[in-house]
């Protein structure tokens, strides 16, 4: 008796669990008008391989919100510069089952060969601010997306020239770091014109060493050079990339350089609060919005899951931020209305990805 009751508590329970998975397994209802590519769970990995600064949290946030709002799951992964680490993760990323990648700020020696088995896999993928090329060959099935970044260092460096007198070259600190980083590489060919042009005299390069701790390290550093150059014999210091460049700013601040102008790429909440500050020399700043850029990589990434045809290459448009532009409460959510076209897009946007977004209630 006790063996069969035994028996029956057995099969009870097996007949539970099929029960349970039959009903957490039924496929999700098809949502009318949406490809069949973008739906029933679809899962994608975000990987990027710079620190988690603001710019990086924004560039998060922008895929992770625009996903979410298409019913995806999305994972978010920060390699903080280390390239072993960030290859580490795209091969772990690769083995567990996403349906598409993107990835972020992968170096040219080591991208082609790190994506290369996702695309083997058929795992779709989106990249931002990486070249991926190998004895001059691409992987076509990647979409790769980049900043205008020819154009954030030509609207930066044509501020710094805007400072000369007489036609004299502007004398300059540069805070840069490479080669091999591609947006900075594509920003260097910039200055090297200018510098040929000789708008501009390059007086020290300055890059940072501590990726824990960019502002810091550079902050040190240049207060260090500071020291060999007496007030006047400086005109500007150029960061190549925000992170420096805020760096730069709270050197300056700690010497009383107010003789020098501070110009700059990107933007962040807290580069517009140091450019707000009472006397401050921060003076403009180039950027695309990093939460923007997050955004049309996952509009590119549900388009190639969709089926549907997306450029090779996209480039976000470049703007100016002028110090005097800013109002009191501006900050990276608000842009828009002191900078025209700040922010926004309806490019790649799609009937079926405002279904989606109606549907997981993310209008």
């Amino acid at each position: 008796m006790k063996k069969l009751l035994l028996v029956i508590f057995a099969l009870m329970l097996v007949l539970t669990a099929c029960g349970t998975n039959q009903a957490t397994n039924a496929p999700a209802a098809k949502i009318d008008g949406v490809p069949d590519g973008v739906q029933g769970g679809i899962k994608i990995g975000v990987i990027r391989n710079l620190p988690s600064d603001d710019h990086t949290k924004q560039f998060l946030d922008g895929t992770r919100s625009e996903g979410e709002s298409f019913g995806f799951k999305v994972d978010t992964f920060i390699a903080d510069n280390d390239d072993a680490k960030f290859q580490e993760l795209v091969a772990q990323a690769i083995q567990k089952g996403y349906n598409g990648l993107i990835i972020s700020h992968g170096k040219k020696d080591y991208s082609y060969d790190m994506i290369k088995p996702a695309i083997d896999k058929g795992i779709k993928v989106v990249t931002f601010d990486t070249v991926i090329n190998k004895n001059g060959q691409n992987l076509p099935q990647v979409t790769t997306t980049f900043q205008d970044d020819f154009k954030l260092a030509e609207l930066s460096l044509n501020e710094i020239a805007a400072l000369s007198k007489n036609g004299q070259p502007v004398r300059v600190i540069k805070l840069w770091f490479g080669p091999g980083v591609p947006p900075l590489d594509r920003r260097e060919t910039i200055y090297k014109k200018f510098e040929e042009e000789n708008k501009i005299k390059t007086l020290e390069v300055i890059g940072p060493t501590n990726f824990q701790d960019v502002q810091g390290d550079i902050a040190t550093k240049v207060s260090s050079v500071l020291a060999k150059y007496p007030k006047g014999s400086v005109d500007a210091i150029w960061g190549s990339w925000d992170e420096m460049a805020k760096g730069g700013y709270k050197a300056l601040k700690d010497n009383n350089r107010s003789d020098i102008k501070l110009i700059s790429i990107d933007v962040s909440n807290q580069d517009i609060n140091f450019m707000r500050e009472q006397g401050s020399f921060w003076v403009s700043t180039a950027a695309v919005d990093p939460r923007l850029i997050g955004i049309m990589d996952m509009r590119l990434m549900a388009k190639k899951l969709a089926g549907e045809k997306v450029p090779d290459t996209y480039d976000l448009e470049a703007r100016l931020i002028k110090q005097e532009q800013l109002k009191p409460d501006t900050n990276m959510f608000n842009l828009g209305i002191v900078i025209d076209g700040w922010g926004k897009s309806n490019e790649f946007n799609e009937p079926w990805m405002d279904t989606l977004r109606q549907h997981f209630g993310k209008k």
